[in-house]
């Protein structure tokens, strides 16, 4: 019993001697030292080792202006059609020549030009002539431009000159050319449209336009200037267009003519009557997606014709005319191979010839979208009547993109 007391008191002792006291600042951390001391600048004393400069940019690679050659030869006439062009100043000009050149080497119509917006100017070496063309605009509604033809003023005819004003509801326009005549016009408002045109000789012509509030009806007054009998008059409608006039059948007697267009849908199709004085022509167009059929009567002298075509796909097409009248008839095929490729053949009996022909390229644009920008056209004529005087004639037109 004493042990135990002695220990309890020992330990009860023990737990209740006071905390160590606990500082409320905690102990800064050491100062460490640079890794490197060496890299430390110091005040008066220079570095061992200075920064190297660094290197000065490559110059920018010079870009050459975009140069576009193109050649054209046709073999019916044996020559070849030259073209080169070139923008310069950054696209805001452009510089071209031109000239062809047969099989010999002999260089005709040599022509350079150079072209800006505002100022023109085309050199033709055989003539040895210059046509200076400017323009220029003052403030956005008043716009001035002059030609001057330089062998043309040598021989005492005078340039070209136009003046054009425009404003909101309000515009002018005035052209002198050779002092044989001053033509200008003016819009009155968003409706009316006045024109007047008078020649050296003082004789014009003087015209009133005005636009009814539905865009698809037009009146149309007219008359020549000095006056002489009842002015023209045409009215245009959804429907056609109706025209009025007095025409000279001899010295002392005048005579209205009566003339115009006349057209409605009827049975899917278009009706469309076509009358000048004492002719009447009366045609009927039908089209849909496959089939398109157009005949036609031409009164009184009765001549019928026909035209047919039928689409058997999205790559063939056969066109068929046929004129009661003369028996003439003329017939087409054409195919297609995408975009770029089509192929052609037909007969016209009207000159007894079969032809045939292929394209690369499409027929009515230039080589710049054809493949590898060239363009390409055969074409084969059997004459019906002649055989041996068959002709093989092609036509090509190369692009280069410099």
């Amino acid at each position: 019993m004493g042990e135990s007391s002695s220990t309890t008191t020992a330990v009860m002792s023990t737990n209740s001697s006071p905390l160590p006291a606990q500082n409320p600042d905690p102990p800064s951390p050491p100062e460490r030292s640079p890794k490197n001391p060496s890299s430390l600048p110091i005040s008066g004393c220079p570095t061992d080792e200075p920064p190297l400069p660094h290197p000065p940019p490559p110059p920018p690679a010079r870009r050459l202006p975009a140069v576009r050659i193109s050649s054209e030869y046709d073999s019916e006439s044996s020559a070849f059609l030259n073209k080169v062009s070139c923008r310069v100043f950054n696209g805001l000009a452009k510089i071209k020549a031109q000239f062809q050149s047969n099989r010999n080497g002999d260089i005709n119509y040599p022509q350079i030009g150079f072209i800006t917006k505002y100022l023109s100017v085309l050199y033709d070496y055989e003539d040895q002539n210059a046509v200076v063309t400017g323009s220029f605009d003052v403030g956005s509604r008043l716009q001035v431009k002059g030609v001057h033809d330089v062998k043309r003023v040598q021989l005492g005819e005078t340039k070209y000159f136009r003046i054009r004003c425009s404003t909101k509801f309000f515009s002018l326009s005035c052209i002198h050319n050779d002092n044989k005549s001053v033509i200008s016009c003016s819009d009155l408002g968003s409706n009316f449209l006045f024109k007047y045109h008078q020649n050296k000789s003082r004789q014009g012509d003087i015209k009133l336009v005005a636009t009814m509030p539905d865009p698809s009806y037009k009146v149309e007054l007219g008359s020549p200037v000095p006056f002489a009998g009842l002015p023209r008059a045409s009215l245009r409608f959804p429907h056609g267009e109706i025209l009025l006039e007095e025409k000279e059948v001899d010295e002392v007697k005048r005579a209205l003519s009566v003339s115009g267009v006349l057209k409605n849908n009827i049975l899917n199709g278009v009706c469309t009557a076509q009358f000048k004085d004492e002719d009447l022509n009366l045609r009927y167009s039908y089209k849909d997606e496959q089939v398109t059929f157009i005949p036609s009567l031409s009164l009184p002298s009765n001549v019928l014709s026909f035209a047919f075509k039928r689409r058997f796909g999205p790559s063939d097409k056969l066109s068929y005319i046929y004129n009661f009248n003369s028996s003439y008839w003329n017939a087409v095929y054409k195919h297609t191979f995408g975009n770029d490729f089509k192929v052609k053949a037909g007969y016209d009996s009207e000159v007894r010839l079969g032809w045939a022909s292929l394209w690369v390229g499409k027929e009515d644009e230039g080589a710049k979208g054809a493949p590898m920008k060239v363009k390409l056209q055969l074409m084969l004529q059997v004459p019906q009547d002649n055989i041996h005087a068959t002709a093989l004639l092609f036509r090509l037109k190369k692009r280069w993109d410099l």
